[in-house]
């Protein structure tokens, strides 16, 4: 079995997350190429969570999260962000881990193909039947599909949440349709105490081939995708790091294990061990020298 070296696995992911100051990210141009280069990443880094995040390639280093708003690794971060939400650079949302997440385009369908939607934007009333959708939730969806895009303010109004006791309930089900991939912020309003909020749509309705994109792709070819990006990604993973960065969409041992075996068998990926460490899946790609 092959065995790798820490150092050399962390100058690696130092290269794959553009932590170095020669490639860091300095135009929403090199962002957006950024994204699609690693197919999906974190906005912000996420402890314990082993995967690139835009904040970092920007920096072009590791660094803390400052609190000041003029930072201008900051300004940058949140100013593209803003100007590209519902565009066509990246979906961004809060999925993996339920934090805020980049995806590229050519594997938004692979996420959403893991989600309990199925191509009708009413499916939502199966998860309600099933008693797996909130009662929170359910009101801010029934507010987007009969209303049109709202922002949070005006949502909070249509669904009877405006009270400060409410307010806890109304984040809660608005984390959870956006994880589902039932709410998606399109773009920013001047609205609220700090004329400062976002405005939410469903993603089939703003993305309407996006469903049909996903019937194509299935389940098993969807976590093929994702997990053999994430393996480039971040080098080597052991099969618990997968699952942890996944468990969102609630992954089985068997199709995590039946995902891994055709990436070996594709030449994908390989087994390995770190050296005075455990067993790991390491991406081919990178050993090769092509990520």
């Amino acid at each position: 079995m092959l065995i790798l070296q820490p150092d050399w696995i962390a100058t690696e992911r130092e290269r794959r997350y553009r932590r170095l100051p020669a490639l860091r990210v300095q135009t929403i141009e090199a962002a957006t190429a950024f994204i699609d280069d690693v197919g999906f990443a974190m906005f912000w880094p996420i402890k314990d969570i082993e995967a690139p995040s835009l904040f970092h390639a920007i920096a072009g280093r590791e660094r803390s999260v400052p609190n000041e708003h003029d930072d201008p690794d900051i300004s940058k971060c949140w100013g593209w962000k803003d100007d590209s939400l519902g565009g066509p650079r990246w979906y961004y949302s809060h999925l993996l881990r339920r934090k805020a997440t980049l995806v590229a385009p050519r594997l938004w369908a692979a996420f959403y193909a893991l989600t309990r939607n199925y191509g009708d934007l009413r499916d939502y009333l199966e998860q309600v039947r099933d008693g797996i959708m909130t009662h929170e939730a359910r009101l801010i969806y029934e507010a987007l599909l009969e209303h049109g895009p709202l922002h949070t303010v005006e949502l909070r109004r249509k669904t009877g949440m405006t009270a400060n006791e409410s307010k806890a309930r109304f984040e809660r089900g608005l984390l959870a349709l956006q994880v589902d991939m039932k709410a998606l912020p399109v773009g920013v309003a001047e609205a609220g105490a700090w004329r400062y909020s976002f405005v939410y749509d469903i993603p089939m309705r703003h993305y309407p081939g996006l469903a049909e994109q996903a019937r194509q792709i299935g389940t098993r070819q969807a976590w093929e995708l994702l997990i053999g990006q994430h393996i480039d990604n971040i080098v080597v993973a052991s099969t618990r790091q997968i699952g942890q960065l996944f468990h969102v969409f609630e992954p089985t041992a068997r199709e995590l294990e039946r995902a891994l075996e055709s990436l070996v068998g594709a030449g994908r990926i390989e087994a390995a061990r770190i050296e005075g460490g455990g067993e790991v899946w390491v991406s081919r790609r990178v050993l090769d020298g092509a990520c």
